[in-house]
């Protein structure tokens, strides 16, 4: 067997010595590699198929770890990680003590910042820049952004910040029409004119030879500067790019599969004295008919078969807590004209395809923009309508102030819908669900349910739409418990849990998902001679004051959930508690102070002590502590 070049490549060094022919071959290996690994750990395909000749091309130009190259989300950066010492790890990609699915600067030092989440790349890249210009360094710049992250309120702030200070930076804007749903926006339509249109190109070339060829005119042509450049192409194109009305410089649209012509158009901008865009277009899934043909399928992916790239089937196993939402909004909105489902980039992810079909009308993505989609939400519920806002955890505390202010404040009607909630398994850090118990617990008017199973999640949703005011209900990724889902959902007594068994030794005041594992951890407390009692808390806010009070009376009151010990339920629990007078022993169980790594999801559970025998362990010990 031939070795490859990919076998060869250590660190980006070495590709600063290859032809862009040799790069050409490189961009194949590097597809195949990630096809290849991908199939069996699942991961980002079809954006990092996509990305693979800017990665090239970048750090073929660039002096990196000196230079900064910065990604925005990271799930683009599969290239990088393969030509920047990781090869013989990737396949560890995605797994427990593996390879991170996104950067990860504990991983490499070619990793700039934990990346994850969308459109920060640019307020950290111009960060990194002004640092540079304070200490008086010289290190290139350059961020990658696709064209839907771009659209996130965040990146705009960065962009006119940066026209602003005219600080020297590059910016790739990878332009594949894509986000994880297809994009929306009007920023959206103005790329696709610039892809579709040579105007832009022909007029600018036109204009700039003109000056620059003008006879005895060229010089006083020139000497208008920037200012009459921008008059005369104003004049001649009025729809001008949007970039440059905010004062940096943008190329026109470039083939994002040509390393020759990327390595050229980065040379040529790399020692510019201001703000600079590459507008690339490329495509999802480049190299990998499958990924090419469904884009948004191949987005994030579970280990599929190469030949067909149909997903490797896994036993039958119940409906995931997604899906059984999407159909529970479908059957409300039938009841109820007024309600409007609302996500962010996430129409399939978070289960509302079928809503958009039969209610096309009734359905906004708003984009990669969840401040915007909370505060849209807001207006909606203003205008007498019921909106629910389907957002996955780790995506909806962006838009912390406008829960608060725009929804919470004036008490409105307005139903988050939180995905995606606890521990979610091979993402990692920047994607598990961890904090939304407390962030949303401490907000005025907030109503939380926690469903413990899908029979649950239907009459949470009924209990959230029928009782109105601001309402959040959080639900894990993946498949759900196997209850039967009521074909007539009920509403939920308001801050009413249920006891599901019981037992005179401890109380394990349980939170969602955790509710199953703790009646394992009872069943195995059994064995050990410790009676147990589980209660299906249901309501994070407003507590059941009164089973908290029936739990005081046992040996041992312990609370278990899936997010953050600091501000969670348990600490609430413990505030009832004090709040009534009362004094137990108590256990609160949950994620300690730390972040949690990518895995496995009962994997990382069991890590957590989250699993049966975590909690009976520490029940047990707890009680050994007491004498009890």
């Amino acid at each position: 067997m031939n070795e490859r070049i990919l076998d060869m490549v250590s660190s980006p060094a070495d590709l600063k010595v290859l032809t862009n022919e040799e790069l050409s071959i490189l961009a194949q290996e590097i597809r195949e590699e990630i096809i290849t690994v991908a199939s069996e750990t699942g991961g980002h395909v079809a954006s990092s198929l996509g990305a693979v000749e800017i990665i090239l091309a970048a750090h073929s130009m660039l002096d990196c770890p000196h230079d900064k190259l910065v990604f925005d989300v990271g799930h683009q950066a599969y290239a990088h990680k393969l030509v920047t010492g990781r090869l013989d790890e990737f396949k560890t990609l995605r797994s427990y003590g593996g390879l991170s699915g996104f950067t990860k600067p504990d991983e490499s030092p070619y990793d700039v910042h934990p990346s994850g989440h969308a459109s920060d790349s640019l307020s950290v890249a111009l960060g990194l820049a002004q640092a540079r210009e304070l200490s008086g360094g010289d290190e290139k710049i350059v961020a990658v952004i696709g064209d839907a992250a771009l659209s996130g309120g965040m990146a705009f702030e960065a962009l006119n910040h940066m026209g602003q200070t005219q600080t020297p930076m590059v910016i790739i804007l990878n332009d594949n029409e894509m986000s994880i749903s297809r994009n929306v926006g009007a920023l959206m339509k103005h790329l696709g004119y610039m892809r579709a249109s040579t105007q832009y190109r022909e007029t600018r070339d036109f204009v700039q030879e003109k000056m620059e060829k003008s006879g005895p005119f060229g010089t006083a042509l020139a000497n208008f500067g920037r200012n009459m450049k921008e008059s005369l192409k104003q004049f001649i194109i009025p729809r001008s790019m949007i970039f440059e009305q905010l004062g940096i410089l943008c190329t026109a649209p470039i083939d994002g599969h040509d390393i020759g012509l990327l390595r050229e158009t980065l040379a040529a901008v790399l020692d510019t004295d201001g703000p600079v865009l590459i507008h690339v277009v490329t495509r999802k899934g480049a190299g990998y008919a499958p990924a090419v043909a469904d884009p948004e399928k191949f987005h994030g992916i579970a280990p599929f078969h190469i030949a067909t790239g149909e997903v490797k089937k896994k036993p039958a196993s119940a409906p995931t807590y997604t899906s059984v939402f999407g159909k529970a909004l479908v059957a409300e909105a039938r009841r109820d004209e007024r309600i409007v489902a609302i996500t962010a980039a996430m129409r399939g992810g978070t289960g509302l395809d079928a809503f958009f079909e039969e209610f096309p009308d009734r359905f906004v993505d708003a984009g990669i923009a969840e401040e915007h989609a909370v505060g849209l939400a807001s207006g909606l519920a203003f205008g007498g309508k019921k909106p629910v806002v389907a957002i996955y955890s780790t995506f909806l505390q962006r838009a912390i102030d406008q829960i608060v202010i725009d929804s919470a404040l004036p008490n409105l009607d307005v139903v988050f819908a939180i995905d995606r909630a606890g521990v979610v398994g091979e993402d990692g850090p920047t994607h598990h669900g961890m904090f939304d118990i407390a962030y949303m617990r401490m907000i005025p008017h907030m109503r939380v349910l926690a469903p413990s199973d899908e029979a649950e999640l239907v009459h949470a949703l009924h209990t959230a739409l029928a009782l109105g005011g601001p309402f959040a209900i959080r639900y894990p990724r993946g498949a759900a418990e196997g209850a039967p889902v009521p074909d007539e959902p009920e509403v939920l007594e308001e801050g009413r849990a249920r006891v599901v068994r019981d037992g005179g030794d401890v109380a394990v005041l349980a939170f969602g998902r955790m509710v199953s594992r703790a009646l394992g951890a009872a069943d195995i407390l059994a064995q050990r001679g410790i009676d147990a009692r589980v209660v299906d808390m249901r309501w994070v806010k407003p507590l059941d004051a009164e089973e908290i009070a029936r739990a005081a009376q046992t040996k041992l009151v312990v609370t278990v959930e899936g997010g953050v010990v600091a501000g969670g339920a348990g600490e609430g629990v413990l505030g009832e508690m004090a709040r009534q007078g009362l004094c137990a022993p108590t256990l609160n169980l949950g994620i300690q102070d730390r972040y949690v790594p990518q895995g496995k999801v009962d994997l990382l559970l069991r890590d957590l002590g989250l699993d049966a025998e975590g909690i009976a362990s520490s029940v047990e010990k707890r009680l050994a502590r007491l004498g009890g």
